[in-house]
């Protein structure tokens, strides 16, 4: 068997990082994921660098901000001529394996048909991000399938029906991986679930049958609990998605160990992003539009991430702040490939280990398609602007940004008062706002004004 480290990223969509039991749910809605926890790494304040999934997918396959790639709404491609994740990995010597969601290979205007349009269609090898091996996925996968039934391609572009509940069959391509693996190559296997997203063109949250019975009764976010939005109706469903992810999870781990794989197998699990449930983004601010996700707030930016293997072992939680931006650096890093500063963020297993003395406790993340918005999260404040009159499907960034939202997470933890515009706060407010300035320099090259 290989020495390196075999790695598996098993990755939701949409999930809001309290509806683990390793973050603080009470229903035994992830009970795999829980294990995972107490063998591995839990990270329990992790947050999105983009809170929308082409963008936030882009950046993960490219390890660059989505100002950078230009993937900085939907509907945008991932650019060709980028060394990406897949292509990195495999190079190093990995035998890859793609399954389920993609969501980079359509390009055109935001909410309309696209120019290149592979959203229905098998994705040309050209445009899977450097990954060669074993795929099985959908570019947009809610639009070649629903909770139940649909379809999605393989590696020579055969469509591949399938019938049941998504989640399960999604995971059933990815066991099919493990039937004809050889072991020669250590193997990079990437899960991209569509759940537990709502399911556009119904309207909804597609759980499994008999979600809403088994999860009627549950404990409300403390956010979902004052702001009212739609979770009363979708909630149970949503939970009952993510019940499922967890689940399949369970179904992968049995076929490791079966196979004596486990060990041998670095095993990282998030999500691209949170959901408010429709209770954020109705302020006058909003230029664009938004249902679930395109907001500063913890309940979109906040996301589930647990590592178990390699060196994320020993049942420990990291309490300091971290970036999902880093999990391309992550992944390489154990695959022994060093990228240096070719990609942005920082190797989790440096924070796991305090090898970064002088690390800022900070996350940046970049706004789209609701405004073109930047916000700053530290330990004790959440911070944001946005960018006047422009709308946040139609430009990545801005030269002018204002004040938009500021939180004193100490006193106001579910994010229900801004303090944006009061005076106690102004010099809070300045010192962020300077810093928030030095964020965007970095991963933008350039410096914006912010006004009050």
């Amino acid at each position: 068997m290989q020495a390196r480290k075999n790695i598996l990223f098993y990755f939701s969509d949409q999930q809001r990082a309290d509806t683990c039991g390793c973050f603080g749910q009470t229903l035994d809605i992830t009970p795999n994921l829980d294990r995972l926890a107490r063998e591995g790494v839990k990270f329990d304040a992790a947050f999105t660098p983009q809170p929308v999934c082409g963008p936030c997918r882009a950046l993960l396959q490219s390890g660059k901000w989505p100002t950078e790639t230009g993937c900085f709404r939907n509907n945008i491609m991932l650019p060709t001529n980028i060394p990406t994740l897949g292509k990195l990995m495999e190079q190093a010597g990995y035998e890859t394996a793609y399954i389920g969601k993609w969501h980079l290979a359509s390009d055109g205007e935001l909410e309309k048909k696209p120019a290149i349009d592979h959203t229905i269609t098998a994705i040309p090898m050209e445009l899977r991000g450097g990954y060669t091996g074993f795929w099985r996925a959908s570019d947009v996968l809610e639009f070649t399938s629903h909770g139940y039934d649909g379809y999605i391609f393989d590696e020579n572009d055969n469509r591949l029906d399938f019938k049941g509940y998504r989640v399960d069959c999604i995971t059933d391509f990815a066991l099919d991986f493990f039937e004809q693996y050889d072991g020669e190559k250590p193997f990079f296997m990437t899960v991209s679930h569509i759940e537990p997203h709502h399911q556009n063109d119904h309207s909804h949250f597609e759980g499994p049958e008999g979600s809403k019975e088994k999860y009627k009764t549950y404990p409300v976010p403390g956010d979902l609990a004052a702001l009212g939005g739609n979770y009363r109706e979708e909630y149970p469903d949503y939970l009952g998605q993510c019940h499922s992810v967890d689940e399949n999870l369970g179904r992968i781990i049995d076929v490791l160990k079966k196979k004596g794989l486990y060990d041998d197998t670095v095993i990282i699990f998030a999500s691209d992003h949170g959901c408010h449930f429709r209770t954020r983004n109705l302020d006058a601010h909003l230029n664009g539009y938004d249902d679930y996700k395109r907001s500063m707030h913890d309940a979109c930016l906040r996301v589930p991430l647990v590592i178990r293997g390699g060196e994320f072992l020993g049942g420990q939680t990291v309490r300091a702040l971290v970036s999902t931006a880093g999990l391309p650096k992550t992944i390489l890093s154990i695959a022994g490939v060093t990228v240096g500063d070719g990609m942005i963020g920082e190797d989790l297993a440096d924070v796991v280990h305090h090898r970064l003395p002088d690390r800022r406790n900070e996350v940046f993340s970049q706004i789209s398609e609701s405004r073109v918005g930047r916000s700053l999260r530290t330990e004790t404040y959440a911070y944001s602007v946005y960018a006047p009159g422009i709308n946040g499907g139609a430009q990545p960034d801005s030269d002018l940004y204002a004040d938009d939202f500021l939180y004193d997470l100490k006193k106001d933890p579910y994010e229900l008062h801004n303090l944006i515009d009061d005076p106690d706060y102004r010099e809070v407010k300045q010192a962020l706002r300077k810093r928030l300035l030095q964020w965007i320099y970095e991963a933008e090259g350039k410096r914006p004004v912010i006004m009050d």
